[in-house]
């Protein structure tokens, strides 16, 4: 080969590297997701698409963000820390009405996952029975379903005879296992599991799923602020992110094993314990099936629904107008 073709190739090999650098470079676009509590299987499908590389397919680099007991994603987001964050939707719509325009942009989960757990001694069998009962709680946006459940039981929340004494739950189930409570708010996929891991056997406990009792409210959706999506760039970013999202999500549905271990590998806190990961993979992905990550305007009115009817202080004072977007899932699935 003479010396001008040697120097051809070489040029010719240069810029193809050059070129291909200058590509990888170009499409790392940078996605910052705000999770919604610490690193568990709740999120497992975050995890699975950058672990498995969905992201990376779809030019992405996505840094996940675990939340806590003091981080508020709401508050996370309107600061600027994060671009799409993980939130339910009462507190989205709250927060909307108090002039944060979140727009929730894809729903990969379907089903909610919120209960109510009862020591079954107590002799409660169906809803009626809660009257004149201790209840415990969580607040911050999720004690509107319990209210309008109330609401439409016709049973007061305010500690009278035929009423319920309402107790504003911590983080754990305490109020359960000191008897301070007799049915304390649980979720599928996590306290409920905690209750039977501290010695109460499941034939000794009496649940409720606020999905049977019609006032479930859609949990786990996707977020950004609105003013964001009349910017083409950013929508096509979070056209790919949701794409790659729900690609993990369905991986995480029909490989559980897999998608533990890799939540399991990125909960940096050591606190997780692979038997409560691996049956909590199990119960979420029950609420993820079925999903597209598109969003049922018929799971979105009944939320609204349950939230005007949440008593004499009702989370949203009024229908909302623009807080759901179809533009995002439309071009992604």
């Amino acid at each position: 080969m003479g010396i001008k073709m040697r120097i051809f190739h070489t040029l010719a090999a240069t810029f193809a590297a050059v070129m291909l650098m200058a590509t990888a470079t170009q499409a790392a676009d940078k996605v910052t997701l705000q999770l919604k509590w610490v690193t568990q299987a709740q999120f497992a499908g975050y995890f699975v698409a950058r672990d498995k590389g969905f992201y990376s397919d779809e030019n992405l680099e996505v840094e996940i963000k675990p939340g806590g007991p003091d981080i508020a994603p709401t508050q996370v987001i309107a600061g600027g820390g994060a671009d799409v964050t993980v939130e339910w939707m009462p507190a989205a719509l709250a927060a909307r009405e108090r002039g944060l325009p979140l727009v929730n942009i894809a729903q990969p989960f379907k089903s909610s996952g919120m209960m109510l757990t009862c020591l079954a001694d107590t002799g409660i069998s169906q809803p009626s029975d809660l009257a004149g009962r201790t209840i415990g709680v969580w607040f911050f946006g999720n004690e509107y379903p319990f209210l309008s459940w109330m609401s439409q039981l016709g049973i007061p929340t305010d500690g009278s005879e035929n009423g319920v004494t309402v107790l504003k739950q911590g983080y754990n189930v305490d109020p359960l296992l000191q008897r301070q409570a007799d049915c304390i708010s649980t979720m599928t996929y996590n306290e409920y599991w905690q209750v039977i891991d501290a010695g109460i056997a499941a034939d000794d406990l009496v649940t409720f799923k606020y999905e049977d009792q019609g006032v479930a409210t859609l949990e786990d959706g996707l977020y950004v602020l609105e003013e964001r999506l009349s910017d083409p760039e950013f929508v096509d970013k979070m056209v790919r992110f949701v794409r790659a999202s729900m690609r993990g999500w369905k991986y995480a549905e029909e490989n559980p094993d897999e998608a533990t271990a890799i939540v399991l590998e990125n909960d940096m806190s050591g606190a997780s314990t692979e038997k409560h990961q691996r049956r909590m993979m199990g119960e979420i992905a029950k609420l993820t099936a079925g999903s597209d990550g598109s969003l049922a305007e018929a799971d979105y009115e009944r939320t609204v629904a349950t939230l005007l009817g949440g008593g004499s202080d009702p989370v949203i004072t009024m229908a909302p107008e623009g807080a759901w977007s179809s533009v995002i899932t439309n071009q992604a699935l």
